[in-house]
């Protein structure tokens, strides 16, 4: 099959650091290729992949100071997708909606996986105005704001088997915290917990513009009162190996309806169980008492590093194997392409969260 993967130009594929999007688009692209499939993916230039790579910037947006605005590369990319577009079977976007406008006279032959948040009050318009555009979600509970639109599949993020190797036992007495700087990833709390547990907390995580003042105001400060809290900034996937494979468990307290969260398969890759507060994708992802411990409250999150080492690392390791990897996600993509309308075991893996929240499981069938 000849496809078409169209990534963001933020970072490039696979991030060198941080970036959540970009790194799922790289995974996916080599799993396809290693599948025999002949892959083009359109992204920047200092992307590396086994992909046939169109070049739409030269290096990732993010890095280049230069860069003030990147909204006319990526329309400069989709021009030159809409050029080549008899080229391919399938074209798989990953840019969210800046290319609706621009596919409706192919858009039977795309597939476009949202990757953000849907709960933004302007998205339910614009998704009712183009409710036939073939989707597919990064979770059920991303679903939860949308109106009727054309949900092809559910498929969730899958990372390499080889990426973060197996762990066996945390050598390092301290919880991680991974991701980035902000009001909705709640470091604060991470740090409470830490504070309250008695515990080490190490924090590797970036700092955008936007998030400067709450970084100055709020985090830097609290960092700054208590000895035990370490920020280490941003790291690569190298350093999460230590990072994270070390750890007694990641912290993920999250206050907003996250789609996905890559940095609890990443915990789990390494074999370190996750303890992670219940909003957005978290009852999905993480298999209570298996692969971690949601939580509701930080007394609860306190409460559960004491227990947090009665789970079975291996265990963990075994069920991100299972559900995770990049492998799981190509096949699942894969039968997306070939016209499947069935969505792998995960209706039924959130009927529970969904009686336990009062809504109805009907709404995350696909259409």
């Amino acid at each position: 099959m000849r496809i078409a993967q169209i990534a963001p130009l933020l970072e490039c594929c696979p991030p060198t650091q941080y970036g959540g999007t970009e790194r799922v688009v790289s995974y996916l692209t080599d799993e396809l290729v290693r599948h025999g499939h002949d892959v083009t993916l359109f992204a920047s230039g200092d992307s590396s992949t086994s992909a046939r790579l169109v070049r739409c910037a030269d290096r990732a947006l993010r890095s280049d100071p230069a860069i003030r605005d990147p909204l006319p590369y990526h329309l400069m990319m989709l021009q030159e997708v809409c050029r080549r577009v008899d080229d391919f079977d399938v074209l798989y976007f990953h840019i969210d909606l800046l290319h609706f406008p621009l596919i409706r006279r192919f858009s039977k032959r795309t597939v476009t996986t949202l990757h953000g948040r849907l709960d933004l009050p302007e998205l339910r318009q614009f998704y009712s105005a183009f409710a036939a555009v073939p989707l597919v979600s990064i979770s059920l509970a991303q679903r939860r704001p949308m109106p009727p639109v054309s949900w092809l599949g559910n498929v969730y993020h899958g990372l390499p088997d080889c990426l973060l190797p197996f762990c066996g036992a945390s050598h390092g007495n301290y919880l991680a915290f991974l991701g980035r700087i902000s009001p909705e990833k709640r470091p604060d709390r991470a740090i409470e917990i830490a504070v309250r547990a008695g515990m080490t907390l190490k924090i590797a995580a970036k700092v955008d513009r936007v998030d400067q003042a709450y970084w100055d105001t709020m985090i830097a400060p609290m960092i700054k009162r208590h000895p035990n809290i370490e920020y280490i900034g941003e790291i690569n996937d190298r350093e999460k190996v230590q990072f994270l494979g070390e750890a007694h468990a990641l912290l993920f307290p999250i206050d907003w309806p996250e789609p996905f969260g890559l940095a609890m398969i990443e915990s789990m890759a390494c074999g370190t169980p996750v303890i992670a507060f219940r909003c957005g994708s978290v009852p999905e992802i993480v298999d209570e008492g298996i692969t971690g411990i949601v939580v509701d409250s930080v007394e609860e999150a306190v409460a559960a590093v004491a227990r947090i080492s009665a789970i079975d690392r291996w265990r963990v390791r075994r069920t991100f194997i299972q559900r995770f990897s990049a492998e799981r996600m190509a096949q699942d993509y894969l039968a997306l392409y070939h016209g499947s309308k069935s969505e792998p075991e995960i209706s039924l893996r959130l009927s529970a969260s969904a009686r336990s929240t009062n809504e109805d499981p009907d709404l995350h069938v696909a259409a």
